[in-house]
């Protein structure tokens, strides 16, 4: 913060005005101790504080039309680095038989035809790359990790190898080797062997037991 001399009188001496002029420089002391024994002052300085000014008001953005994001009851979301945008509702109209075309069976029932999925459905999960059957969906159970997890594969359905750093098991697929997951073992879970074979589920293909052949 500097200090602005002004002035009250218009009768000043040189040597006055000198210390004016470098009042903005110099330690208000030492001007009045310089001041008082250059010449008697028969006026008075009064020394003001020099603020900066205020910052100019921030205009308020103007709300995005259409309810999108800027406008009251909408919020800007981050999302990785990034803003998610919400996709505007458009209409899609297709004929059932159209539907029954890019639908799978069981997509077709739940979709068109209001049905609910199973909660649980035999059958068995191939290998996604070869087709071989790797687990029975009965070996199948919950185990809160987020992958879906078995306690066992098929006989001869799956190879176990150390990883190189020792500390988890690999497991492949025995017919043409394509990555499942981990298995890890010792867990505690509730199950025959006490194990979980922690499998990618883009490496699986369920087969249902209603589409085996006859």
């Amino acid at each position: 913060m500097g200090f602005e001399a002004v002035k009250l009188s218009s009768s000043l001496s040189s040597s006055t005005r000198s210390i004016l002029s470098s009042a903005t420089t110099r330690p208000f002391s030492l001007l009045a101790q310089r001041s008082l024994r250059s010449s008697p002052l028969k006026t008075h300085l009064a020394f003001c504080p020099i603020r900066p000014p205020p910052p100019p008001p921030r205009a308020a953005s103007a709300a995005a039309p259409c309810g999108g994001f800027g406008s009251p009851g909408h919020s800007r979301r981050s999302f990785r680095g990034g803003v998610v945008a919400m996709a505007a509702p458009r209409s899609v109209r297709k004929s059932e038989e159209e539907w029954q075309a890019v639908l799978s069976p069981e997509q077709f029932h739940i979709l068109r035809q209001k049905g609910t999925e199973l909660f649980f459905e035999e059958g068995l999960y191939n290998c996604a790359g070869c087709g071989t059957p790797l687990y029975c969906s009965t070996t199948k159970f919950y185990s809160g990790c987020g992958w879906p997890a078995f306690y066992e594969g098929l006989p001869g359905a799956i190879t176990c190898t150390a990883d190189p750093d020792g500390m988890r098991t690999e497991i492949t697929c025995a017919a043409c080797g394509g990555h499942l997951g981990h298995v890890f073992k010792g867990e505690g879970f509730p199950t025959p062997t006490d194990e979980r074979h922690c499998v990618n589920s883009i490496s699986l293909k369920f087969l249902s037991a209603n589409s085996y052949p006859s």
